[in-house]
């Protein structure tokens, strides 16, 4: 099935660069108003472009910039389709709406400058092997990264380690970021660290990094073992959910059943309302099944066409999370 055409992605975040080199880089490229990612090319950025043909590396002085593209795997690496517009003598800027993206938990994107140059961060080198065309040819890009994570005050998802006031630095580092050793720096507060991130619904592996060394969460007794003879703290980001039955007003009983309550026939009795019958739950991220029991009688969703065999053979009604 199409992840697209089921829901919304939340929210695109957090740019960054693959190479150690820009740890101390200013991240830019793109940021979010509203419910759209706004893509920002400023030529100040930038001091050397590869041309696309042959892979020449040329100054960025010597460019007489017509016109500016986004680039990526987004639209399949297209030199033109997404035109930029320019705001000022330096400026180009590009609006899309987040429902234009999957949620993949990446793209990687570039810009190109007059349909064959691609423009190169300062103070990087130019990495030659990381992605493709459509016919196989390299790209010269970096690997520019879009994660679905980030740091938000009024995030839903706080991260706290008590103690260490001798530390100099604290990364939070985990499956939602790729265990990126980088861009999560903690907060210091007066009796520990802290970050809060906004995050999309799901299970998460996570650690800290304390001056360079990795620890688990103290405080969270949940965690799973890793390929490192050790552990990783584990948090589970859940939203809540309202399944709903439309009709069967004679029905007497109504239950929702799914493999997020271990199909149990009895746990969440669904509530009448005045079209049918609704039960709101909290769901982890990712893919559910689930049917109704009407009086005894176990039905699909007739309001929702997705549908999968489970293990056993049977179908089910599917809901998506995300």
């Amino acid at each position: 099935m199409k992840k697209s055409s089921l829901h919304i992605i939340s929210v695109l975040l957090f740019l960054s660069s693959l190479f150690s080199s820009a740890q101390n880089d200013d991240l830019k490229g793109y940021k979010i108003e509203g419910d759209d990612v706004v893509f920002i090319f400023d030529k100040r950025d930038y001091k050397k472009a590869t041309k696309d043909e042959h892979g020449d590396v040329i100054d960025f002085k010597n460019l007489n910039i017509d016109n500016v593209s986004v680039s990526g795997e987004f639209n399949n690496w297209s030199r033109h389709k997404w035109k930029m517009t320019k705001i000022d003598d330096n400026r180009y800027e590009l609006r899309k709406r987040l429902i234009d993206f999957t949620d993949e938990f990446s793209w990687e994107f570039k810009f190109v400058i007059n349909n064959s140059f691609w423009a190169e961060p300062t103070r990087n080198t130019v990495n030659k092997a990381d992605a493709k065309d459509p016919y196989g040819s390299p790209l010269h890009v970096y690997n520019l990264k879009l994660y679905t994570a980030y740091p938000k005050e009024n995030g839903n998802a706080s991260f706290k380690l008590k103690g260490f006031e001798n530390a100099k630095k604290i990364i939070l580092t985990g499956t939602f970021n790729r265990w990126n050793e980088q861009i999560f720096v903690m907060n210091k507060v007066s009796d520990g660290w802290e970050l809060t991130l906004q995050l999309n619904p799901g299970e998460y592996e996570y650690k800290f990094i304390v001056d360079g060394k990795w620890m688990e969460d103290p405080n969270n007794p949940s965690k799973k073992a890793n390929e490192y003879d050790g552990y990783n703290s584990v948090l589970n980001i859940k939203v809540p959910h309202t399944f709903i039955l439309k009709g069967y007003e004679n029905a007497s009983k109504v239950i929702l059943s799914g493999d997020f309550n271990d199909w149990s026939e009895n746990n969440y009795q669904m509530k009448k309302t005045s079209e049918g019958w609704s039960f709101t739950c909290l769901l982890s991220g990712g893919k559910h099944h689930y049917k109704f029991i009407v009086d005894g009688n176990w039905i699909l969703d007739p309001n929702n066409t997705v549908k999968e065999y489970d293990s056993d053979g049977n179908i089910n009604s599917v809901c998506m999370i995300r």
